[in-house]
């Protein structure tokens, strides 16, 4: 695998990016999940903001400021939208070739990339500058997906490949490859691994394989899988987007138009189904961020056509 960066790091990766990562490992959990969204939404902020038409969103990642941050299928384009206000602007224009789906936003202003196409992306999330390039694997047969925060790498699903990439937060150093083994069974030309969070205890990774619709406890150390039991459902079907809030687990299924709530164990080896979250507004909504009492969703309307001048939006739920 190799790595590709421009010759100049922001300043943010410079100044934030090593502290930042070295208090999260003390931590043990990755800064910008769900639990850092600190303020908590006006009942006048929207609950449905536009997207720019033909934006083909897929991704939304939230921090501790009300932005949302939404990554376009359609070049590569990244959204900010103000939460407030529900009204957006694009900090980073995309290519041609490029693709943006799952995104993580960590506190020291960086912005993680999923790029599809074999790439993961670092950006400023300030600028919209891009930071850093890392080529994780070959473009052909692979998907690039999404992504979380944990310890001092962000962690890249392929959605193509029984496979994990860990890109050290802060823009250097080298990528970890961690082939998923144990129960994990790579299921041929489907989408398999998906949506990705820690645990509670922040010492291993929850994932989501779309087909059949299973959650699997991944060891960090090993990347053994232990399929994870669920109790009151048969699957997460379709299972894309995942937020985690200390021990309840949010899977969006995007092709059913319904977010699944869990209650996990302490081990996060055993998953307890508390609720469902549907709304009229869903339009396969894949992936979800919090903020204070707030799910916000973007709708990539998969079954529409995709098309430049095809209406896109995001919706906010209450949790």
């Amino acid at each position: 695998m190799t790595q590709n960066h421009p010759p100049q790091l922001s300043r943010r990766a410079v100044l934030g990016g090593a502290t930042v990562a070295a208090l999260a490992v003390a931590a043990g959990t990755g800064a910008g999940t769900a639990s850092a969204a600190a303020d908590t939404p006006k009942a006048s902020w929207p609950t449905e903001f536009p997207l720019p038409d033909g934006f083909l969103p897929e991704g939304i990642t939230i921090g501790r400021k009300p932005y949302a941050y939404m990554g376009s299928r359609a070049n590569g384009a990244i959204l900010r939208t103000d939460l407030r206000t529900g009204e957006g602007e694009v900090i980073f224009a995309g290519a041609t070739g490029l693709v943006s789906v799952g995104l993580k936003l960590d506190d020291d202003g960086l912005l993680y990339v999923a790029g599809s196409t074999g790439i993961a992306r670092i950006h400023d999330s300030r600028t919209g500058d891009l930071v850093a390039t890392h080529q994780l694997t070959e473009a052909s047969g692979h998907f690039i997906n999404d992504v979380t925060l944990l310890g001092d790498r962000a962690w890249f699903t392929d959605s193509r490949d029984a496979v994990l990439h860990g890109v050290p937060r802060g823009g250097g150093g080298a990528v970890r490859t961690l082939p998923l083994t144990g129960d994990w069974v790579q299921v041929p030309d489907l989408i398999n691994a998906n949506g990705i969070v820690g645990t509670p205890d922040g010492r291993a990774l929850i994932v989501v394989k779309s087909n059949p619709g299973e959650l699997y406890n991944v060891n960090l150390k090993t990347g053994y899988a232990t399929r994870i039991t669920l109790t009151g459902a048969e699957n997460v079907l379709n299972g894309d987007g995942l937020v985690r809030i200390g021990r309840t687990l949010y899977v969006v299924q995007n092709r059913l138009n319904l977010v699944t709530v869990f209650d996990l164990d302490a081990k996060a080896t055993t998953a307890t189904l508390r609720r469902t979250i549907t709304d009229p507004r869903f339009d396969i909504p894949t992936t979800a961020a919090r903020f204070g009492n707030r799910l916000y969703l973007v709708n990539a309307r998969f079954t529409s056509p995709q098309l430049p001048d095809t209406t896109f939006n995001g919706v906010a739920v209450p949790l």
